[in-house]
Order: C-alpha cells, then structure tokens, then sequence
C-alpha cells in the first residue's frame, strides 16, 4: 500500500455533511470515499461523469468524438437553427 498524504480541500460545508451521512451507512469515512473516487480517475485516466452527465448528453459526446450525427452548418445555418429552437428570430 502506498504511503498516505495529508491534503487538505475547501468543501461545502452543507455537501460535506450529507456525503459523509452517505459514506458512513457504506462504512466509509470521507478519506475513503475521496480514494475510491481518486482510483476511478486514475483506472479510467478520465472523470466518472456519467453520474454527473445526463446520458443522452454522453451519447452526443460520444456521437461528435465519432463523427456520427454530425451535419455541416453554416454560420448563417447554425444561427438560424438557433433562432428556430429558442423562439427567437
């Protein structure tokens, strides 16, 4: 096991106290749980925000990374696709 470091983080008071109510019912203290999330990052070498991004906002991600669904616009296109989908003209 690796050596342990003292780190120290500015958290949300408020959000700091629910988490830890979370991690606790799970057996786990809040430097677990920040070692559990930090060794997610590091195996995947990317952030876990499919808990955090919607899932179709993932597959659009995905989609563009692929270039699939992807059509060419114009500036004068794009904006008036814009213009049509919030109303405005």
């Amino acid at each position: 096991m690796s050596a342990k470091v003292r780190t120290n983080v500015y958290l949300d008071r408020e959000l700091k106290e629910k988490a830890k109510k979370v991690f606790k019912a799970y057996g786990l203290s809040l430097s677990d749980a920040f070692n559990l999330f930090l060794a997610k990052v590091v195996k995947k070498n990317e952030l876990p925000l499919e808990e955090i991004i919607p899932e179709e906002t993932l597959k659009a991600i995905n989609d563009a990374r692929e270039g699939k669904n992807m059509k060419r616009l114009t500036y004068t296109e794009f904006k008036k696709l814009v213009n049509e989908t919030t109303g405005n003209s």
